[in-house]
């Protein structure tokens, strides 16, 4: 500990700056491309110690307001409570978009379906429809098969949760027997092993294990989500990813944050199958 202090004050005597470490914690969305960030990020500045951990947008907010994370990873705008409490506490939020996302609804690659309108999602999710044959292609005008609908979603703390709710949903709530999955990667596992299954999942876990399906919100133009509709903004289930933090670690989050929004950083953000801000 003593060489440690004594190494920090040689290297601060000789006008080295000592990078200072810093926590990300929060949605599992921006997880993914925040690890990749975060990687590189250190590999260009040796000195730097960036640590990032998911568990939801809503733990990531609740670390934040009791200070045991410097960002706060959303893909949900902070609430109006989230916003007083710091307030309360004397904090002043800054809030930062660092990418988008397309918010794809999956289905099991053996469903015919492939083309659904909001209104047939929204009653899907409310349990107004529980059987895959009173489902009918938009498109195609096909019927799905004899299979009961197994809807899948995120839990409560999930800002993914909260988004769906809103857009697709219209603020209602979700269907009594929805199945809630811990993290984005458990939603992907049960759809793809269950044969009549449906979730929702940020568009950077779209695999070959599930079937993204076309959406339209007007019921006439029904679009994959894709880097292209995410980027020009066609794909109608679409929003964006934050960072939240306190004006007081500014300097400390600052060097990373810059480097993310930096062409390299928005580079990174593509790689990982998001959108860039610009």
């Amino acid at each position: 500990m003593k060489l440690t202090r004594l190494m920090a004050a040689v290297l601060m005597a000789a006008g080295v700056q000592m990078a200072a470490a810093q926590k990300i914690k929060g949605s599992d969305t921006v997880l993914p491309v925040s690890q990749e960030a975060a990687e590189t990020y250190m590999n260009y500045h040796p000195g730097a110690r960036v640590t990032v951990t998911g568990g939801g947008s809503g733990v990531g907010i609740s670390a934040l307001l009791d200070g045991t994370t410097d960002i706060a990873m959303a893909s949900r705008s902070i609430k109006f409570s989230e916003r007083m409490k710091l307030k309360k506490g004397g904090k002043q939020l800054r809030e930062a978009v660092v990418a988008y996302d397309a918010l794809a609804v999956v289905v099991n690659p053996g469903n015919p379906v492939t083309n659904l309108t909001r209104q047939q999602l929204e009653d899907i999710f409310r349990g107004k429809v529980t059987n895959w044959n009173q489902v009918r292609d938009a498109v195609t005008g096909r019927r799905g098969e004899d299979q009961k609908i197994i809807v899948y979603s995120r839990e409560t703390s999930s800002g993914t949760y909260e988004f769906f709710k809103t857009s697709v949903l219209n603020e209602k709530n979700y269907m009594a027997g929805v199945l809630s999955m811990p993290a984005t990667g458990a939603v992907i596992q049960s759809v793809s092993q269950t044969r009549g299954a449906i979730g929702y999942v940020g568009m950077a876990y779209v695999n070959k294990r599930v079937k993204a399906i076309k959406v339209s919100y007007d019921g006439k133009n029904f679009v994959y989500p894709s880097m292209a509709t995410g980027r020009n903004h066609t794909y109608p289930i679409i929003r964006e990813l934050y960072y939240y933090y306190t004006a007081d670690k500014e300097s400390v989050v600052k060097p990373f944050l810059s480097y993310l929004l930096s062409d390299a950083g928005q580079r990174i953000v593509m790689k990982s199958g998001y959108v860039p801000v610009r």
